[in-house]
């Protein structure tokens, strides 16, 4: 025996929902998306295909080409660096952003590495370009 409705069945694919869906993930990810915001000193980063950003108090120490030393944008030399660092990080502890230039030698970076270690830094990330 055969049950015969008076509904019909809708052929047609409705294109509304899954338009909503995809505008609220495009909403989605461009705020979750973070943008990094260069301090205005010129620095030719090295390149990494992989990187994290921490939205925590950081302390940039910027080093260009020739060893000029910034601390946040202020230009510092290796003796202010450690007391200036110093007072920057008695309170609370921040993390210490190292943007060095990528010709600039490997020692050179290690000894400013050291100078903030002695001044109590004990977090570091060392800023890189993520286009490869």
């Amino acid at each position: 025996m055969k049950i015969e409705t008076t509904r019909k069945r809708i052929v047609a694919f409705s294109t509304i929902s899954l338009t909503d869906i995809v505008l609220l993930l495009l909403i989605f990810f461009l705020l979750t998306s973070s943008f990094v915001v260069q301090p205005g000193i010129k620095v030719k980063l090295p390149k990494a295909a992989t990187g994290a950003q921490d939205e925590s108090d950081k302390v940039y120490i910027t080093v260009t080409q020739n060893e000029r030393l910034y601390l946040n944008q202020k230009q510092v030399t290796r003796d202010e660096l450690a007391t200036q660092l110093r007072q920057l990080l008695k309170d609370e502890a921040k993390l210490v952003v190292i943007r060095a230039d990528k010709d600039l030698s490997l020692e050179s970076t290690i000894r400013i590495i050291d100078i903030a270690k002695l001044a109590g830094a004990d977090r570091f990330m060392i800023a890189t370009d993520s286009s490869l």
